[in-house]
């Protein structure tokens, strides 16, 4: 049983204070849970953070690409924009290197003559079978475009384009918009900023952030447990309080990567 879409839409209408629109909101969710158990596999995408294993270089290309062109589709690619393309490309899991060819093909996206209907019908043959890959695709072009206050109707238009390509209604698109502005409105409830201090709070004690690699993440954890672990201390004849404060370390470092593991989905 689904029920994300219904939890989120809930909770996100409840945190206006108006109980009218936490009942909006649950049926919103109740029509996402049952809309997207479709093909297209939007019923995975949408409870994903972002990421998906064994991705190829031909989505991450065509993503970035369309993504440039539609930020630049209203004429203008704003800082909101740029900083969400940024976090998807850390959220994917991109080296260095990946990140940077990442922004070029977003500057490649802008460009007035990108060819996005050769590059997205490109992509429909190369996802065939993989509806998965092509629901993450929207999504991912969708959290871009919701990071600014509005979407203006040029740039609404280049996203119903690319749907149009990939095969995806407009009831679908509609429904993970909806999903989409839930999770916002949760993110932005108290329950949803006493949530993000708890995420910031984990990446602080490991020392990183939230733009750091998956990989910089799980080699920050490993280094942290094996200077802190209570084993270290075995051989040097510790007393108790420090026995137990390298215990309290470990657990809280343990604590705070189960958490970004399992919000990032660091295999």
């Amino acid at each position: 049983m689904q029920y994300w879409g219904k939890l989120a839409g809930t909770v996100a209408g409840l945190a206006t204070g108006r109980p009218w629109l936490a009942l909006i909101g649950l049926i919103l969710g109740h029509q996402f849970d049952r809309g997207f158990g479709t093909p297209f596999g939007w019923r995975n995408s949408a409870r994903e953070s972002g990421h998906l294993d064994n991705v190829p270089e031909s989505f991450i290309r065509a993503l970035f690409q369309t993504m440039g062109h539609v930020a630049k589709s209203d004429g203008r690619v704003s800082e909101d924009e740029i900083r969400a393309a940024r976090v998807i490309m850390h959220r994917l899991g991109l080296g260095p290197g990946q990140i940077r060819d990442a922004i070029d093909w977003f500057d490649e996206g802008k460009k007035s003559a990108f060819p996005v209907d050769e590059t997205v019908r490109r992509l429909r043959r190369e996802c065939a079978g993989h509806g998965e890959q092509r629901a993450l695709f929207v999504r991912l072009l969708l959290e871009v475009s919701l990071s600014k206050r509005s979407i203006d109707r040029r740039e609404r238009a280049a996203i119903w384009a690319v749907c149009s390509q990939l095969g995806i209604g407009r009831v679908e698109l509609a429904q993970l918009e909806a999903l989409l502005r839930a999770q916002q409105g949760f993110r932005r409830s108290p329950a949803g900023n006493a949530d993000a201090e708890r995420v910031r709070r984990a990446y602080a004690l490991l020392g990183v952030s939230h733009l750091s690699t998956n990989a910089e993440i799980k080699q920050a954890y490993r280094r942290l447990m094996n200077r802190n672990h209570p084993d270290k201390l075995v051989g040097n004849e510790a007393d108790v309080a420090t026995m137990a404060a390298a215990q309290k370390r470990t657990r809280e470092i343990r604590g705070a990567y189960d958490m970004l593991k399992s919000r990032r989905r660091i295999r």
